[in-house]
């Protein structure tokens, strides 16, 4: 089981910022393409942003372009987010999922879900 714990969530205004963690149980992540994903109330979850696994390629959706940044760190075994410029309908529970690749800015998920960490931004 390819198995992720997210962290890093909470309350912040517009504008501001947070960075999420996105940790890996068991496996080596450098191995896998680490996907972030997130749920707002109400609506589907949603792929937002990949890292491939091999050459550290990243990619991102049109909603978040220019503001997330996805990255890891190896000696941490750790994918992070770094949010930025935060919007009100940025708000919703985050998921990170390992896979075999990005397919664009979702990645193919095998491994299973977290828990999730809520981003919560108030206008």
């Amino acid at each position: 089981q390819l198995k992720v714990v997210e962290s890093g969530g909470g309350l912040v205004q517009s504008g501001g910022s947070l960075r999420l963690s996105c940790a890996a149980s068991g496996f080596i992540s450098d191995y896998y393409a680490i996907g972030w994903f997130r749920q707002a109330p109400g609506k589907a979850r949603e792929g937002i942003s990949c890292i491939s696994a091999h050459d550290g390629r990243t990619y991102y959706g049109d909603s978040i372009l220019g503001r997330f940044t996805i990255s890891r760190d190896h000696a941490k075994n750790t994918v992070y987010l770094e949010m930025n410029s935060l919007k009100p309908e940025d708000t919703a529970v985050y998921y990170c999922a390992a896979g075999d690749y990005c397919s664009g800015y979702v990645v193919y998920r095998k491994g299973s879900w977290g828990q999730g960490t809520q981003v919560s931004v108030s206008s």
